[in-house]
């Protein structure tokens, strides 16, 4: 049994092998969180080596706090067609 989480504007869908959205901006001291919601596994990366995820199953989540403003690109390293940004705002 998995637990489903709610999708709120700091979320990002990781659905069909696509980030959604594939960019997001926030404000600094947000907190993003990824969900997969496809069957096959996933991993968030950031370009920068700022963050990164363990793979995740379907339904599994995760959360990072963006504490700095700037640019932050990631890809999924089991996919790395699949690429997303999050644009943090002082």
């Amino acid at each position: 049994m998995s637990t489903a989480v709610a999708a709120t504007p700091n979320t990002v869908d990781i659905q069909n092998f696509v980030f959604s959205p594939a960019k997001l901006t926030v404000p600094v001291g947000t907190t993003v969180t990824w969900i997969n919601k496809d069957e096959e596994p996933h991993t968030i990366a950031a370009s920068n080596a700022g963050f990164r995820s363990p793979g995740m199953g379907h339904d599994a989540t995760f959360t990072f706090v963006f504490t700095t403003p700037g640019t932050f690109d990631y890809i999924c390293t089991i996919h790395p067609f699949m690429h997303g940004t999050v644009e943090v705002t002082k």
